[in-house]
């Protein structure tokens, strides 16, 4: 906790289009890390985070999308398959990352992070469901962690408040 975003430059992730990309390039930013999915009955908050970047992106937040198939196989597509869901479908403009795991051994190192940074109910670490948000402040912290029912425009105050 308190590492700064200049740590970030420590994760990399690959973007829906295949290139490796340093998290440190966000240093500075106001971040709302989600893990989505394309099936699952929370996919219409794209259109919220799709909102909440528009509305907030000139002001320093970046949303950033890392797809995952841990939740009931409910991410199944490839990259090229869920950039065209996501941009038919929502309008999506912000940083979509390719599939990663957020729970268990093979969990990205950034989601590690994470779910050490801001436990979930009880103190426990691992996602329970896509749409899982963290909220991290302009210097790197990780400020709150969301479940997957809390909509978008419900963290809205929240992310203005760091901005």
């Amino acid at each position: 906790m308190g590492e700064s975003n200049d740590g970030l430059s420590g994760f990399t992730a690959e973007s829906l289009q295949g290139e490796h990309q340093s998290l440190g390039e966000y240093a500075g930013k106001v971040l709302l890390i989600v893990n989505t999915a394309s099936q699952c009955g929370f996919t219409p908050q794209y259109a919220g985070l799709e909102a909440l970047f528009q509305r907030f992106k000139a002001r320093g937040l970046v949303v950033l999308g890392f797809p995952c198939n841990q939740f009931g196989a409910q991410e199944p597509g490839t990259a090229t398959e869920i950039a065209g869901f996501c941009q038919t479908n929502y309008g999506v403009s912000f940083p979509m990352f390719s599939k990663i795991d957020v729970n268990g051994d093979n969990a990205h190192p950034l989601y590690r992070h994470l779910k050490e940074a801001a436990p979930g109910l009880l103190g426990s670490e691992g996602i329970k469901w896509n749409f899982t948000k963290f909220l991290v402040n302009r210097e790197g912290t990780v400020i709150k962690r969301y479940a997957p029912a809390t909509t978008p425009e419900a963290i809205a105050q929240d992310i203005e408040a760091l901005l």
